[in-house]
């Protein structure tokens, strides 16, 4: 009994296996730590934060006070309640964008990279979806369409699905050439059960960490689209519909911009924290040397 209690005591419980991978991943659990908080406040807005519509004209541009802890824009709207409500729009835009754009382009990566005969076809394809610019091709959308979320979502995902695309095919190349993929081959295994055991693992560490790095690239394009009035409606409040509104007023209200400017730079540095500690995580070569 003694020396099974010794043994218990000795394996570390979930506080000394978190405390030990947090040590040794400090930007994965600093990224997710943010990330996390961040998508707290955003569901939780309606109960931490008032209307981030209500005009209050009597009380324009007033500095940040205990009433309104991050001052008051042009029409008198609660700025915290805004970039509260902020975060919900920027993070449904991220990870929208990131899972369609993954999804697909996995797809079409794992067919043109395994298939040799589509494969020139529809790299050409991606090459000129890749010519695409997000903002204008968002524009363009915006000019046609009804100005909404899942416009942006779409003007913003297409261009990164090439990128995804291009992604699993290299990956796909390099380990079709692999012994054991030339051995299911000749044992007749057929090409789903070939793609689904073998090759797919393999493209799951990229897509996580290419993944994130879309999700942050998205956040940025849709508050740029935002800021040029191409984005989402002016009445929704997002980080880049505040900066865009206040911008005339930076001079005399510099909280209007500096609250949800610094929210937007915080999201994005958490993604790509996570980004990075992911890649060093999951990349062989730099996890021997961790």
């Amino acid at each position: 009994m003694a020396a099974v209690a010794e043994v218990a005591r000795a394996r570390p419980g979930l506080a000394g296996k978190f405390a030990v991978f947090a040590r040794r991943n400090p930007t994965i659990v600093l990224g997710a730590a943010l990330l996390i908080l961040t998508a707290i406040f955003a569901v939780i807005a309606p109960l931490i934060a008032g209307d981030p519509r209500l005009m209050t004209p009597a009380k324009r541009l007033l500095s940040p006070s205990a009433e309104y802890w991050f001052g008051t824009d042009n029409l008198g709207r609660d700025v915290y309640a805004r970039t509260v409500y902020g975060a919900r729009i920027s993070l449904v835009v991220g990870l929208s964008v990131a899972t369609i754009s993954v999804a697909v382009g996995l797809v079409i990566g794992l067919a043109a990279g395994y298939y040799r005969r589509i494969d020139g076809f529809v790299m050409r394809i991606m090459d000129g979806m890749m010519a695409i610019p997000a903002i204008l091709l968002a524009i363009a959308l915006v000019s046609l369409n009804r100005a909404s979320v899942w416009i942006v979502i779409v003007a913003i995902a297409i261009p990164e699905v090439p990128r995804v695309v291009r992604l699993v095919r290299s990956v796909v190349l390099t380990t079709r050439e692999q012994p054991f993929i030339e051995a299911a081959i000749g044992g007749g295994s057929r090409d789903f059960k070939i793609i689904h055991r073998h090759i797919l693992p393999s493209t799951v560490a990229p897509l996580i960490v290419q993944a994130t790095y879309i999700t942050a690239s998205a956040i940025l394009i849709e508050a740029a689209l935002s800021f040029l009035g191409a984005g989402v409606p002016p009445e929704i409040p997002t980080w880049g519909n505040m900066i865009a509104a206040s911008r005339l007023f930076l001079a005399r209200a510099p909280w209007t911009i500096f609250f949800p400017g610094a929210a937007l730079a915080l999201v994005i540095l958490a993604v790509n924290l996570m980004g990075d500690g992911l890649r060093d995580r999951l990349d062989p070569r730099l996890a021997r040397r961790m």
